[in-house]
């Protein structure tokens, strides 16, 4: 289902084997512009290591390399003149490459963006909402 490193198209920009334009690059993480973006400015930060999702990335990279989202999401807004960022990223489904990557895009308001990109809604009621807590604290091991 997924690709190796030596398929990745992100694994060959953290290489130098595929042109981008980097706007950081280091031990952790290499980030570039999107090739199709949202607005000028939208960077993706992927980890050097290949991963296919977040919950691929090793724990002790986490810290690393959300440190590095951080940065980029601050350089994006000041450099972009931006009011603020949508930072996000997606886990298989919707992920276009299957590298982990998240999404740094300059926002100002009237931008065109309405929020999320998909129809918000509401839980039923207070028990469904209780029920659904209750399974992702399982998930958890809570």
């Amino acid at each position: 289902m997924g690709t190796s490193a030596a398929d990745c198209r992100f694994c060959g920009i953290v290489a130098g084997e595929v042109a981008a334009h980097r706007v950081l690059d280091d031990g952790t993480a290499v980030a570039f512009l999107d090739t199709r973006p949202l607005f000028p400015g939208h960077v993706l930060v992927v980890p050097r290591r290949h991963v296919e999702t977040l919950t691929d990335l090793p724990e002790p990279d986490v810290g690393p390399f959300f440190g590095r989202v951080r940065r980029v999401a601050g350089a994006v807004e000041r450099s972009m003149e931006a009011a603020g960022s949508f930072v996000a990223a997606n886990n298989r489904v919707s992920q276009s490459v299957p590298h982990f990557h998240v999404h740094v895009v300059p926002r100002n308001r009237k931008d065109g963006l309405r929020g999320f990109f998909w129809p918000r809604t509401r839980y039923a009621d207070d028990e469904q909402a209780a029920e659904v807590a209750a399974r992702v604290r399982a998930a958890l091991g809570a």
